[in-house]
């Protein structure tokens, strides 16, 4: 089983940069590859960024291209998604989850979820 704990959410003007971390355990963690959801109040979880076990592969939903950037330290067990150029509709509660599907962009193909952070983006 892999646990998983978000941390560096914030509040945050827009224009401006939050970097936020996943902390996982387990043996395996380089073996699943890694994604960040967003959900906003009312709203669906949505997809936002991908990154394949190795790291060598990345997807994005098109909202944040450009903008923010996942990587992966396998030796570290840990996700990072570097968040730049924030704007009010990026506010939600962000989540990290864990699976061993490639190209997974959708909820169902990932098996395990942190508790998610909350990111705040005033205007």
């Amino acid at each position: 089983q892999v646990q998983l704990v978000e941390s560096g959410g914030g509040l945050v003007q827009a224009g401006g940069s939050l970097r936020l971390s996943c902390a996982a355990s387990g043996r395996t963690f380089s073996s699943y590859a890694m994604g960040w959801f967003r959900q906003a109040p009312g709203k669906e979880r949505e997809f936002v960024a991908y990154i394949s076990a190795s790291g060598g592969s990345t997807l994005y939903t098109d909202s944040v291209k450009g903008r923010f950037t996942i990587s992966r330290d396998n030796a570290k067990n840990t996700v990072h998604l570097q968040m730049n150029s924030l704007k009010p509709e990026d506010t939600a509660v962000y989540y990290c989850a864990a699976g061993r599907i490639a190209r997974a962009t959708m909820i169902n193909q990932y098996t395990y979820w942190g508790q998610g952070t909350q990111v705040t983006v005033s205007s």
